[in-house]
């Protein structure tokens, strides 16, 4: 049967069974499913309850080359008990109009290639003006820590770094203030760095500490692999490592 125009005044059912979302609201739809909107051949087989495709329609001189428009927000409430892994699958680039994302396969390809940067407005500058900053890169997954010492001998290092980097790992940098003090590392541990200067003077220094990182993996800096999937890695789906390259229980 076909029709020119179907008014429908009230609800549209298609298939069986009722839906308690809708309730009787005015100009509502309810389809079973699966539906197919778009080309014959762009699905060749059922893929999901909603299946939208390119456009069809003859009557359209100037067809569109997006499937799908939404105009206003969107909510993925992801079920890994019925499907897989993923709420969101996207096969191609992607493109996010808000912020300073912009085109997200360039911003994976700033993030695995080129150097760690971030951008932001200009903090003295303002509008119309930029800073660029860019991460420090080494064969180590290190941390630092580091600030001024006066009239002490003891560097206190943050309480968590027994937890979080070798000790062995640790080296220091000294550099005296208003005068050369011959600041030499007497010993240090886990939680502290002892001092000693020329002939008991006081110590007034700047100090940098850094220390390799304990909680991860051992940086593997060089392999053999066409991707970053080949990195020699435990296995990421490994529930202990949380899905990235860090022990978390």
């Amino acid at each position: 049967m076909q029709v020119p125009d179907l008014e429908v005044g009230k609800q549209l059912f298609v298939g069986e069974g009722e839906t308690k979302a809708l309730g009787g609201l005015r100009g509502s739809s309810y389809i079973e499913g699966p539906l197919q909107i778009g080309k014959d051949d762009d699905f060749g087989d059922v893929d999901a309850t909603l299946m939208v495709g390119h456009e069809n329609n003859s009557d359209h001189d100037n067809h569109p080359t997006t499937s799908l428009a939404v105009k206003g927000d969107v909510h993925i409430d992801g079920d890994e008990k019925i499907s897989n892994k993923y709420s969101l699958f996207v096969k191609g680039n992607a493109f996010f109009d808000f912020g300073d994302i912009g085109d997200l396969q360039e911003r994976f390809l700033t993030a695995d290639k080129r150097p760690k940067t971030f951008d932001m407005v200009h903090p003295s500058k303002g509008k119309g003006q930029r800073l660029r900053y860019a991460c420090i890169e080494g064969p180590e997954v290190g941390v630092y820590y580091r600030g001024r010492l006066k009239n002490g001998n003891v560097i206190e290092l943050p309480t968590y770094w027994k937890d979080l980097v070798h000790s062995d790992s640790i080296s220091v940098q000294l550099q005296p203030i208003g005068a050369h003090q011959d600041i030499i590392v007497k010993r240090w541990d886990e939680e502290k760095i002892f001092l000693q200067a020329k002939g008991g003077m006081p110590i007034d220094c700047f100090y940098h500490v850094y220390a390799e990182r304990k909680d991860v993996n051992k940086l593997i800096v060089e392999y053999e692999g066409s991707s970053f999937k080949d990195y020699p890695d435990p296995d990421y789906n490994d529930p202990k490592y949380g899905g990235q390259n860090i022990i978390t229980g």
